[in-house]
């Protein structure tokens, strides 16, 4: 949430900062390509264009997100890779050098053309290494997504107001689609990725790095996954506890031949995994015939402290039902959550649109009043906060735009034709200070 607030009120910043000036003035781009809105054109005329906008954009982006899973799907890594640094280097210096003058010439800061354009080469150059290499410290990378982010939003919120709140229920609209049908673009492309356990050459923000101590993959694509098993540490004879092992065993290659013994006071217990599907399970009890020496000792050894041994055997016969549980589960099911713990370990990723779009939001509000930017800052990360819990319950990837859209469209229009007549009026006549 810090990174996407930092966007929001950087963008909100330069609204402020640049909305009389003649950069602000509306341009055509890909997002007004069949109507261009006018001040003199009804109500019905803007929302008809803005809703022919909104269309083309949205078929635009769905064809260039198909011919981008297409390359995908045929290994087309490298020119993916190359594609989208080109896109940074062309976002940081053809779109960020217009708004670097801008705010050059707005503020009357003194520096020559040529130190200038040094300055933007170098920005850009050391973006695009920043964002796709591996050896820049993770706060730098962070810092120059959030970078591309407000450039690109900064454009977006020069469109007019009627296609810019249009284009963003689209978005949303097209993200859900684009995330969770079963055919849609976004969902095609993180399947390939997960089942290829490859990187998705993106601009994507990264909530923290991607090392994990405790989860390790090889080079063929088999991943680690620890089973939790409960046994008993012995001492000296008298101090005895709980202990917990975390045993990794691989899922794709040695998982099949895995056994494992779980010893305690209450029985022997020995878990066998074949190479098949079916698992079995073999307990023997304290109360048969046959008993080791090791199990005959800590009957001697129950009998001298009872009160302790009634604890341990409660611990030890929970945690040996949570190992049993876990061990009879289907393996494919096992195998999926060590896949979730996996992504998991790598920390929660952000798309670059979602930075995007968030801070256009806010950026159109903020053309407006400052109450309506609060309410839709508001509402965004409120979404956004229901978005990274609806990721924990389902544990797969999630569109991040509607939520938020939907909440900070509704605060926007709320606010905006009931709250600001209601607060302006209480405070001209003295009623609220």
């Amino acid at each position: 949430m810090s990174p996407v607030s930092i966007c929001m009120f950087l963008v909100v910043l330069l609204v402020y900062s640049l909305t009389n000036t003649s950069a602000s003035s509306a341009v055509r781009t890909a997002a007004n390509l069949v109507y261009l809105e006018s001040p003199t054109d009804t109500p019905a005329e803007k929302l008809e264009g803005a809703l022919l906008n909104a269309l083309v954009f949205v078929i635009l982006i769905a064809f260039v997100t198909f011919v981008l899973v297409l390359l995908y799907y045929y290994r087309c890594t490298s020119f993916l890779k190359h594609y989208t640094r080109f896109s940074a280097f062309f976002v940081l210096s053809f779109m960020g050098g217009p708004i670097f003058l801008t705010i050059i010439q707005h503020f009357n800061i003194p520096v020559d053309s040529v130190t200038c354009f040094i300055l933007l080469f170098n920005f850009s150059i050391l973006g695009v290494l920043s964002v796709f290499s591996n050896g820049v410290p993770i706060l730098i990378r962070q810092s120059y997504m959030v970078a591309l982010g407000i450039v690109v939003a900064a454009w977006f919120t020069r469109l007019p107001e009627w296609t810019t709140w249009v284009l963003l229920v689209a978005l949303a609209l097209y993200d859900l689609v684009a995330v969770l049908a079963p055919g849609g673009p976004l969902k095609i492309l993180v399947e390939l990725a997960s089942r290829r356990q490859e990187e998705l050459p993106a601009l994507v923000y990264e909530a923290r790095p991607t090392t994990n101590a405790n989860i390790s993959g090889s080079r063929g694509g088999s991943t680690l996954a620890g089973l939790l098993v409960a046994g008993m540490s012995q001492n000296d004879g008298s101090d005895h506890g709980v202990e917990l092992q975390a045993v990794s065993a691989s899922p794709r290659t040695n998982i099949g031949n895995y056994e494992n013994e779980i010893a305690s006071e209450s029985g022997h217990m020995v878990i066998n995994m074949d190479n098949d599907d079916e698992e079995e399970v073999e307990v023997v009890r304290e109360d048969q015939e046959e008993t080791s020496p090791l199990m005959a000792g800590n009957s001697r050894e129950r009998s001298r402290s009872p009160m302790m041994y009634e604890s341990t055997d409660n611990s030890s016969r929970r945690l040996n039902e949570v190992a049993v549980a876990e061990m009879m589960r289907p393996r494919r099911e096992r195998d999926g959550d060590e896949m979730i713990e996996v992504m998991n370990g790598r920390g929660i990723k952000l798309g670059l649109g979602d930075f995007v779009f968030y801070s256009v939001l806010v950026g159109r509000a903020a053309m407006y009043d400052l109450m309506t930017v609060y309410a839709c800052y508001l509402a965004i990360i409120s979404g956004l906060g229901c978005t990274l819990i609806l990721l924990a319950v389902c544990r797969h990837a999630l569109p991040a735009l509607p939520i938020s859209i939907a909440l900070g469209v509704i605060f926007y229009f709320l606010t905006r034709l009931l709250m600001e007549p209601f607060v302006v009026g209480t405070s001209s006549n003295l009623m609220m200070f």
